[in-house]
């Protein structure tokens, strides 16, 4: 495979990694090859552009187009709460009086819906927060299973990393002493050879001095 990076340490199961001078040469392999292969160009380039206002809705836009032109924020308007009387030239008009019970009997009903919702609010608020509460526990414990799970599974994987290592150290191990062997093997029967060549070459020449 094209680019594909064949590993060939065993960090469970080499050594020496102690010794002066490795952690020092480890360094600058990593220096090294990271000045080789640091980004020459923006590696975001292929990304859309940020939409940081995405989520302002016109009410933040505004507001923070005031903040910005540092304007005094505006007071809160309280002319829906007020219960006006007719202007003046309407004080004996019966459509801007029945106007102005109208408003009244609004403004009452706003405030008796807001005190029936202070009564609700008082009688099942704290439930509707116990409730709540018990969701984000749940929402926690959940989390925290699933964060020990994963916490479990790279325990495994390393467990099984170290013991695959180990393994196949052991057999690298057995298979260098074996090298080791043939080649000292070897070494002898070459010496071996190299004698008995020297031994023929000895007779060779006793023959010819005795002719």
């Amino acid at each position: 495979m094209a680019g594909e990076v064949v590993v060939d340490a065993l960090p469970y199961f080499d050594q020496g990694y102690d010794e002066p001078g490795i952690r020092d040469a480890a360094l600058a392999l990593v220096e090294e090859e990271t000045r080789r292969y640091r980004p020459t160009k923006n590696y975001l380039e292929y990304l859309p552009p940020a939409q940081y206002n995405q989520f302002e809705t016109e009410i933040m836009k505004t507001e923070f187009e005031r903040m910005q032109s540092r304007l005094p924020m505006e007071m809160m308007n309280m002319k829906r709460y007020e219960l006006p009387q007719p202007p003046a030239g309407k004080m004996t008009d019966f459509s801007a009086w029945n106007e102005c019970v109208e408003n009244s009997q609004a403004q009452l009903e706003h405030q008796a819906l807001r005190i029936l919702n202070l009564e609700l609010l008082q009688e099942y608020g704290s439930n509707a927060w116990k409730c709540y509460n018990e969701i984000l526990v749940k929402m926690l414990e959940q989390a925290q299973k699933q964060l020990a799970e994963l916490k479990k599974k790279i325990q495994e994987i390393n467990w099984q990393r170290k013991s695959e290592q180990s393994e196949a150290g052991g057999k690298l191990k057995d298979l260098e002493n074996s090298w080791v062997g043939l080649v000292s093997k070897n070494y002898e029967i070459e010496r071996a050879c190299v004698e008995m060549e020297k031994e023929l070459a000895e007779l060779e020449k006793q023959k010819k001095s005795k002719r």
